[in-house]
């Protein structure tokens, strides 16, 4: 028994498994979890190692270079990066894609090994870190309170903080802002050498006074108990009182020498949420958990803290799973609308509900069964998943268009109902065999496309490929049995106004069709010039690697000259919060100075000269501009501030940064003068290009900074150490801890300082006093030379050679084309001998995208073929067939062309789809006109009738599809810029093909058939 008698025959059978299909669907449903895109996964490690009080040129040559060597030996490595700083060495290394990052990393740590005797003594250990982009922060909290930051801080640390790193896949959770307290010994001036005492020696009087220590045991009868000794601070008196034995012989107290009180730490970090001071809580993700799922029990979580703690006033500034969700619901709403027009599309032609609803149960079936794909596959809601689905619906009624179609021209030929459903089915078993094979076949190269490209899109290409299989089981199971049960045993021809307006448009397709095959040197000629038309616009498009995703946030980095104190820094801030309050689509501000840049993963400030403005907009519907027109404005308000660098980052964390910056050149070279000079010279070159915005080079001046160079000799003469020295002028600036002091309920710091230390100069620092061990204090300046000097730069290098990076933003403009201008300017600059240049980033993520992709399109049309063949028997008719993609390509870069975008890598992806979805009607066509010559039709009669037979599914097909795929070419709600492009490109080919295949492959049909001829009879 076939496939199709089986299924007309037992329909109960049949009913059965589907129930089972559905069943399952809907439980792996439930338990599918949400995110934004597949689990990115960045084949990159780094080696961090410490060098203190190390310059960046000696760092280079010391520790980076000989770490570089070894490292740069380690298998299927692609690129090295390295950053010397003060102090600190970093060595980023990438590895091709798909490298086994946990072997990567051992053997990295196996080759440092190697070169560990090579470095200098005082070199900490070096680390290998994996970079984990999954592991960034998910939410962002502010937390105020009428009562005293300090105290909330206390509340956060010990009640809030541990509450939500219990929760099951939080990372860490980190605090930033708000006050801390701490127990300050302010020492009068001249009181230590009067009694010949120093900061370090008093500081471990102090911690050594304030302990509680194990003393053994001690037996009471037949018990043995503990023995403690307890002296630890029990007020702030007791400090005060604590007695300090002197070298003559005699003891003062604390209180004679010094000021004891609990006062605020020193302001060194600040956090405001809309101008009011608060403190920041970030939460990162482990990197194997799921965004939506963890965001979702911390808010569980926080809604209890809320109830057991009323008074804390929290807000939730950012959450990465409130887009994420928004954006997922947009897509499925884009779906549920997609389907809707698909369905509206087939009543309009059938005008019969059962039919209707006959071919409509393809989709909720087909959608179904894929959830148990993605369930146990361990593929994620996100989307590319739901677009996937999304591009799939209207196709996942083609088949069962075509089948029931066939069945209901059967019936019309006097068959009775089951041997049309089965023989109907049968008949073109084949054909929608090859179309669905066609289309899946164009993901199979999708394994040759490597890094963000192939991750993002490997889920969309499996969600369509499996969705269109069930379709083509249903079309050909399902379908069948219920039309043997539901078409009505004499089918009525309708006369309504539709039926009328569509037989009219039949007509005219046939009498053009007619003139073609009469004139068909003119039908060739006349499609080749449409084709040249319209695939012109392919390359006036510009390029970009992916479409920005406007995600309503964005970054204000502000830095101000080296040095600049905390207060400079936070006015500055608060004017530019003013100003861009003001700012109508501005929703929420958030400001960190001497903290993280919120909201950012990759971008952070750490000192009191730099801060950051993340600014939250209202939502897509609540405004009429793109977050990037909003921060170009903000662009324009700042760029005049005077004294301060200040830049605007409207880069997605979300997308992970998919590739860098837009305009990234990478400058090569060893003298570093010459690097910064070629740099700069480029950052005007770029600047001059229209479009260009934010544009940086990496090159750092150097910082100044008080160096204290000790004369050793004049050093022994006193009988002090270069330790000692510095000890005692930290211990004068900075202050030394000393101990800790239990203060209701927590433990505060207790800092032993100089009275004066909050108003050094540099002429203080001169006169510092220096205790010797003799007793006697000598001048700080009587054994160093106290100067300011510019510290050294950062170094960067790449491949083992010092690299400058030159990066900026694009604005209202492509990135490809901005990127051609700029290397024609550039071709024009005379780069000295030993430099060369190249460009970075997002352009060179697009170059390799756009060579793996044209591979991809390539092999995708050899498979196409290859499907053909098989189907037809034939080396030629699939070459008939194949004429369609051309036409196609033309259609979707004229549609990109009117709808404004780009030739992003979606873009690309939607013509490779194209490549397997637009055969289908030529597939249609051709099979019908060879069916019809085998059922002893003369060929040109086969061809003539084949056009007006098969055109009304094949018109179906292609308006089910369109309009399915029209709600996410229309770039509605956020998460859809992706998408669109994708979309476009689809229904422009799609629409643009199937007006010229219904003429143009009959034609050619003929031609190649007569050219068949020619070399039988040869």
């Amino acid at each position: 028994m076939s496939l199709y008698s089986f299924s007309v025959k037992k329909p109960i059978t049949l009913l059965m498994i589907v129930c089972v299909v559905i069943i399952t669907g809907i439980v792996s449903l439930t338990k599918i979890p949400l995110d934004l895109l597949p689990k990115i996964e960045v084949p990159v490690a780094v080696v961090s190692t410490s060098y203190k009080g190390v310059g960046p040129e000696e760092i280079e040559k010391l520790v980076t270079e000989p770490i570089e060597g070894a490292v740069a030996t380690v298998g299927s490595m692609k690129n090295i990066q390295s950053i010397s700083y003060d102090g600190n060495s970093l060595i980023i290394i990438e590895f091709n894609s798909g490298t086994d990052m946990d072997f990567a990393s051992l053997e990295m740590r196996e080759k440092i090994d190697l070169v560990k005797g090579f470095l200098p003594d005082e070199v900490e250990n070096p680390m290998v870190i994996k970079v984990d982009p999954n592991a960034m922060p998910i939410i962002q909290l502010s937390f105020y309170s009428e009562e005293d930051l300090g105290k909330l801080q206390s509340i956060l640390m010990e009640i809030v903080k541990p509450r939500i790193e219990r929760i099951e896949g939080v990372a860490n959770v980190s605090l930033s802002g708000g006050k801390e307290k701490e127990v300050s010994i302010f020492l009068e001036e001249g009181e230590l050498e009067k009694y010949g005492l120093t900061i370090d020696k008093l500081a471990q009087l102090i911690g050594a006074e304030n302990l509680n220590l194990p003393a053994g045991q001690i037996k009471k009868g037949n018990k043995k108990l503990s023995l403690k000794t307890v002296g630890e601070f029990q007020s702030i008196e007791d400090i005060k009182s604590m007695p300090i034995p002197l070298a003559t012989g005699g003891v003062i107290h604390l209180r004679d020498i010094a000021n004891v009180s609990i006062e605020d730490k020193e302001t060194t970090t600040v956090s405001r949420i809309n101008g009011k001071e608060g403190i920041n809580i970030s939460i990162q993700k482990q990197s194997d958990s799921n965004t939506v799922r963890v965001s979702e029990e911390i808010h569980k979580e926080l809604e209890a803290i809320e109830k057991d703690y009323p008074d804390l006033d929290m807000e939730i500034v950012l959450d990465q799973a409130e887009y994420i969700n928004m954006s997922i619901m947009n897509v499925f709403k884009n779906a549920i609308i997609g389907a809707v027009l698909a369905v509206a599309i087939l009543y309009l032609f059938l005008r019969d509900l059962k039919t209707t609803l006959i071919i409509s149960v393809s989709i909720p079936i087909s959608i179904i069964a894929t959830f148990i794909l993605l369930y146990f596959g361990n593929i994620t809601f996100n989307i590319m998943t739901l677009g996937g689905m999304a591009l799939g619906i209207g196709m996942l009624v083609d088949n069962s268009i075509v089948v029931l179609e066939n069945i209901y021209r059967l019936r019309e030929n006097g068959l009775d109902s089951q041997s049309a459903s089965i023989e109907g089915a049968k008949e073109v078993s084949m054909a929608v065999t090859a179309s669905t094979l066609t289309t899946i076949a164009v993901f199979a190269p999708m394994v040759f496309v490597e890094g963000i490209t192939a991750t993002i899109f490997k889920e969309l290409a499996f969600t369509v490929a499996f969705s269109l299989v069930i379709s083509l089981i249903v079309s050909l199971t399902l379908i069948p049995m219920l039309a043997s049960r539901s078409l009505k045993k004499e089918v009525e021809e309708k006369n309504n106004g539709f039926s009328k307006v569509f037989r009219s448009v039949r007509d005219g397709y046939e009498s053009i069709l007619s003139w073609a095959l009469n004139h068909k040197g003119w039908a060739i000629f006349i499609a080749i010039a449409i084709f040249v038309v319209t695939i012109f616009p392919l390359f006036i498009l510009g390029g970009e690697f992916f479409p920005p995703v406007d995600e309503g946030t964005f970054i204000v980095n502000i830095d101000l000259p080296s040095g600049s104190s905390f207060q400079e820094t936070n006015k500055v801030i608060e004017n530019l919060e003013k100003d861009i309050s003001k700012i109508k689509e501005v929703d929420t501000m958030f400001s960190s100075i001497g903290g993280s840049s919120f909201a950012s993963f990759s971008s952070s400030t750490s000192s009191s000269d730099s801060g950051s403005i993340t600014v939250k907009l209202k939502g897509l519907k609540e405004r009429d501009r793109t977050t990037f027109q909003v921060a170009d404005e903000v662009r324009k308000i700042v760029k005049d501030t005077p004294g301060v660098d200040i830049s605007v980052d409207t880069t997605s964390d979300l997308m992970g940064g998919l590739g860098g910056d837009p305009i990234n050149i990478e400058i090569k070279g060893e003298n570093l003068d010459s690097l910064k000079e070629i740099g700069e010279d480029f950052k005007e070159i770029v600047n001059s290009i229209p479009g260009t915005r934010e544009v940086k080079t990496s090159y750092e001046e150097g910082v100044p900074e008080v160096k204290i160079g000790l004369d050793r000799d004049l050093l022994s003469q006193y009988g002090l150490t270069t330790y000692q020295v510095a000890s005692a002028v930290r211990g004068s600036i900075s202050g030394v801890l000393a101990s800790k002091y239990k203060y209701e309920g927590t433990e505060l710091d207790i800092v032993v300082k100089r009275g004066s230390s909050k108003d050094e100069t540099i002429e203080s620092i001169k006169s510092l006093p220096i205790m010797t061990p003799m007793g006697s204090s000598v001048p700080l300046e009587e054994v160093g030379k106290v100067s300011i000097e510019n510290s050294p730069v950062t170094i960067y290098r790449e491949d083992q050679s010092r690299v400058v990076n030159i990066t900026g933003q694009v604005f209202n403009r492509d990135m490809g084309t901005v990127i051609n201008e700029i290397e024609n300017k550039l071709k024009e600059y005379k780069m000295p001998y030993g430099y060369s240049y190249g460009f970075e980033g997002q352009y060179k993520q697009l170059t390799k995208a756009y060579s793996d992709l044209t591979l991809a399109l390539i092999l995708a049309l050899v498979f196409v073929y290859i499907i053909l063949a098989a189907q037809f028997e034939s080396y030629i008719y699939p070459f008939v067939v194949m004429l369609s993609v051309p036409l196609s390509f033309s259609g979707a870069s004229l549609f990109l062309l009117l709808s404004g975008k780009t030739l992003s890598v979606p873009a690309i992806v939607g013509g490779i789809v194209l490549a397997g979805i637009v055969v289908n009607n030529a597939i249609v066509l051709v099979d019908y006109i060879n069916t019809l010559r085998r059922s002893g039709m003369e060929r040109d009669a086969a061809v003539l009738k084949s056009g007006p037979t098969r055109f009304r599914p094949i018109l179906m097909t292609t308006l089910t599809t369109v309009l399915g795929l029209i709600p996410l070419a229309l770039r509605r709600g956020e998460g859809s810029e992706i998408q669109s492009p994708m979309a476009v490109a689809v229904i422009g080919g799609l629409f643009f093909s199937t007006l010229l295949t219904l003429v143009f492959i009959p034609v050619m049909y003929i031609v190649f058939d007569n050219l068949r001829k020619t070399k039988e009879d040869i």
